[in-house]
Parts: C-alpha cells; sequence; structure tokens
C-alpha cells in the first residue's frame, strides 16, 4: 500500500519535534516537508535531529506538494486554527495539535468546511491513545464501576521562564496550555459539563503575569469533575493522575504518561476482575504512535475517527470556560 505523503507546518508547539519523528519512524507515512514561517524558529528547528535531512518549504510550497494527503499544524496555539484552515481550504486532512487555538468561531467554522469536504481533523490530545485511559474508559463504559460520580485529574509540572513568558501570553494560563488534556477525557467520558467554573491565580514569584495555578470544576446533573494544572509542582510529571469514582468502584491512574498498570477498586467481581483493590497491568506506551496509526487508517476511509467534531467542539468550549478565556475571540 502507497505510503501516506504528509507535511508539517509550524515547530514551535511542544509536541512538534515528537510528532515529526512519530511520522518519519512509522511504514504508513512520507513526511515531504517542513513550513516554518518564522526564520528564527526555522534556523532553531534546523540543528534538531527530527528535521534533519527533510525538505524546508514554504507553507504555500508545502500545500501545493503534489500527492499531498495531510498535514500536521504543530505552530503557537494562535495561530493553529490559520494553518489548519488553510490545510482544509486546500483539502488536506489535518492534524492539529492542542489546544484548538483561541476562536471558538474559527475552529466551528474549519470543522463545518472539514465535514462538507468529508475532511478528518484529529486533535493532538495525548492520552486519547493512553492503554490506561482506554481501560478506564472501557470499565466505566461497560458499568464496574457504576455510576460515575466524581472525577479528579492533575496535570502539572515545572515551567522554566522562557516557557513561562510565552504561555503567559494567553489568559487560560497552565489550564489552556496543560489542563486542557485532562478536560478531553472529562468530556469524553461524562459529555458536555452543565456548567464550568474556573479558578486562576498567579503563584509564582515571576513577574510575568502567567496564570500558573488553575483550576475548573465542570458540573453535571449527577457527577462533578475538576481538573488542576499548575506551572509550579516540582517533578509534576510524576503525579500526573486521573481519578474515577463510580457507586460500583473507583479507578486511579497515577502517572498518566507511563503507568505500569492502574489501582481499580470495586464493591463486587466485575468480569475478571476480583471485588477489592487490584493493581491491573497495562501495557507499554509510547506517545504518538497509536495516534499516527489511527489517523492513516481514517485517511485511508478504513474506519471514522472516534471522536467526533461534536466532541472536539465541546472540548474546546470547555476548555475555554475552565481556563477562564474569552468565547468570542474574532478569527
Amino acid at each position: 500500500m502507497p505510503k501516506i505523503k504528509i507535511g508539517q507546518i509550524g515547530t514551535a508547539h511542544g509536541h512538534a519535534a515528537g510528532k515529526l519523528e512519530t511520522y518519519r519512524a512509522s511504514p504508513e507515512y512520507e513526511v515531504v516537508g517542513i513550513a516554518e514561517p518564522d526564520p528564527r524558529l526555522k534556523k532553531l528547528a534546523e540543528t534538531q535531529a527530527a528535521y534533519r535531512d527533510l525538505p524546508w518549504l514554504t507553507v504555500e510550497q508545502l500545500l501545493a506538494v503534489e500527492g499531498l494527503q495531510a498535514v500536521a499544524i504543530e505552530t503557537e496555539p494562535r495561530d493553529l486554527l490559520k494553518y489548519a484552515e488553510a490545510g482544509i481550504e486546500a483539502g488536506l486532512h489535518v492534524h492539529l495539535d492542542k489546544p484548538a487555538g483561541e476562536s471558538l468561531i474559527q475552529f466551528r467554522r474549519i470543522l463545518d468546511q472539514a465535514a462538507r469536504k468529508h475532511l478528518c481533523v484529529q486533535m493532538g490530545y495525548m492520552f486519547r491513545y493512553n492503554p490506561a485511559v482506554v481501560l478506564m474508559k472501557n470499565l466505566v463504559r461497560k458499568g464496574y464501576l457504576g455510576e460515575p460520580f466524581e472525577m479528579h485529574c492533575v496535570m502539572s509540572k515545572v515551567v522554566d521562564d522562557a516557557s513561562r513568558v510565552k504561555n503567559a501570553a494567553y489568559p487560560g494560563g497552565m489550564m489552556f496550555e496543560l489542563g486542557c488534556h485532562m478536560i478531553d477525557i472529562v468530556v469524553d467520558l461524562l459529555g458536555t459539563p452543565t456548567g464550568v467554573s474556573a479558578f486562576h491565580q498567579h503563584s509564582g514569584n515571576q513577574a510575568d503575569g502567567l496564570q500558573d495555578n488553575m483550576l475548573a470544576v465542570m458540573t453535571y446533573p449527577r457527577a462533578i469533575a475538576s481538573v488542576k494544572s499548575s506551572a509550579l509542582e516540582v517533578d509534576g510529571s510524576a503525579r500526573r493522575h486521573l481519578v474515577v469514582c463510580g457507586t460500583e468502584g473507583t479507578i486511579h491512574i497515577e502517572p498518566i504518561d507511563s503507568p505500569k498498570f492502574v489501582r481499580l477498586t470495586l464493591a463486587k467481581e466485575r468480569g475478571p476482575y476480583k471485588k477489592g483493590t487490584q493493581e491491573v497491568p497495562v501495557e507499554p506506551y509510547k506517545r504518538y504512535v497509536a495516534d499516527a496509526a489511527d489517523f492513516a487508517k481514517v485517511i485511508r476511509a478504513e474506519k471514522m475517527l472516534d471522536w467526533s467534531m461534536m466532541h472536539d467542539l465541546a472540548v474546546q468550549e470547555t476548555v475555554l470556560r475552565g481556563s477562564a478565556s474569552p468565547l468570542d475571540v474574532a478569527p
């Protein structure tokens, strides 16, 4: 089967190099080139192994490559939607990294255009294919935990000074930058919340104004979910976690990035799982690999994307509400 021709626009996103390495290592893809509109960022990326020996093109040249089928958008968040829309207008499938920009109006327009053209927009939320998260969703949907009434999520790290300044350019701070990953899971499991409350604070000593200590609370008719995200937690990656409590059991994933097992507690025996607390092993996981493999299947029309455009729109609105960001930013 011929390889899928894919290009990448942007190198500024925190996932940019990892995504490109994944596409280059995959037997499914041929990376035809990179476009980086910012000369400073281009010069920096040229020194990195992930970009070595690839053609550097303008955005216009990349989108016009003969046989190009898909483009990955890996710019700063505020430029993500501009280039995603250019990709859709060029008739390409788009991998759009998170979060989906600042304009809900433009994101909705992009999704509408993609739907009319039968194109896929795959969001870059990195835990969607995480085996522990997949297990958690399966257990909840089978009813093993009973009715979920509580979710508690933490997504934090220490952010260096240069990155703090970049993140401070967005009113949504660390919830917009990091907590969005967890909001995607909450909305996937519980649906669109009936209410969203945002609590934000600048707790660090730096004079950058970054909202670096944030909490989002999402309410449902019979459940409450919280997402905590900060730029200050020492070794925060090790404590990133997700807990789902139901009327018949609880599941706890920690650390969420690379767990060896999940802790499952059940009120009674369910399927292969015993009553009480147990550690359920999960397979090793490498970021982005399963995302790229599933994207290839969707591009080849072998399956539909597992997350609908309506889900992605609901996630983005919840991210903006949960990070105290404006909803009416014009494109």
